[in-house]
């Protein structure tokens, strides 16, 4: 009876014990929940840590550890590469831009002199082209001066139908040229919260953007919801080739072949979109784009 009065305490005693260290367990990884939620929302960088001894545990918060080292060495990795290579689409804007200079400087000479009208029709080809380069390059000066620079805009309240309005009359020649027609859906006046030179870029990156790949006239919305929105709908060439997922991604460009543009407009649109606090939205039905851009109110 004694002997098995000692049994039962011993294993009470062992029952307590295995109770005891499974809460422990429990707590440690609580603990080390607690430590990964707090690098997420906090962005620390504190490496995990474990106060309770046990094997499977401390090589479980070792690999931890290891991969979450890793993921930081790949995270400043990234940082360094992007850094490189806007310092890099900055250096070719600028020194594309030099020789472009000079050579429509001598076609403007060439014009001067006596030429046959065979030549000059040649010449007027070749400024067209020396034309069509230098819009490409201030595309890249553009977006290389945006991701560099440390946005400063000054905000205020704008009539965001009337600076639409006057961008697309600033462009109408560009359009006749093309032969697309702009409707406007008339509206209430809307307002936006934003920098005015800002918004500008952005429409006239979204003309450029339609005069470049519209297959047809040009509608356009502007109206209000929670946000100031901006909608341009056209019907595109090869729309069957276009992921509008990948629309606002830099250097996209649908057909690589028959492309003419850096496919860095509506990147640009995106960007600057965002640096007002807005958001920019593609979508495709029955050959139709719809680019929506959202601004504050």
């Amino acid at each position: 009876m004694k002997a098995l009065t000692t049994a039962v305490v011993i294993l009470v005693f062992l029952v307590i014990l295995l109770a005891v260290y499974h809460i422990l367990l429990r707590l440690q990884l609580r603990n080390i929940n607690r430590q990964l939620e707090k690098r997420l929302s906090e962005r620390t960088r504190q490496p995990l840590s474990l106060e309770l001894i046990n094997r499977e545990l401390n090589r479980l918060t070792a690999n931890i550890n290891k991969c979450l080292k890793a993921e930081e060495n790949l995270r400043l990795d990234s940082i360094r590469e992007e850094k490189r290579f806007k310092e890099m689409i900055a250096n070719i804007s600028h020194d594309l831009r030099t020789p472009l200079t000079a050579i429509k400087g001598y076609q403007q000479l060439l014009e001067r002199g006596n030429l046959s009208e065979g030549e000059r029709d040649k010449l007027r080809i070749a400024g067209k082209h020396a034309d069509e380069l230098g819009s490409l390059i201030e595309q890249f000066f553009e977006y290389s001066y945006l991701v560099n620079a440390e946005p400063d805009p000054e905000l205020r309240r704008i009539n965001l139908t009337n600076l639409v309005a006057d961008c697309l009359a600033e462009a109408a020649e560009a359009f006749e040229d093309k032969h697309l027609a702009v409707h406007i859906a008339e509206a209430a006046p809307v307002y936006a919260f934003a920098d005015k030179e800002m918004v500008v870029r952005i429409v006239h990156n979204l003309i450029r953007n339609c005069i470049a790949h519209s297959d047809g006239d040009l509608e356009v919305q502007i109206r209000t919801t929670q946000n100031a929105v901006i909608v341009f709908r056209n019907h595109v060439k090869h729309a069957a080739e276009m992921d509008v997922n990948r629309l606002f991604e830099r250097f996209y460009t649908a057909n690589k072949a028959k492309s003419r543009t850096t496919g860095l407009g509506l990147s640009i649109v995106r960007l600057l979109a965002e640096q007002l606090d807005g958001s920019t939205s593609a979508a495709m039905q029955d050959g139709f784009l719809e680019i929506r851009v959202e601004l504050p109110v």
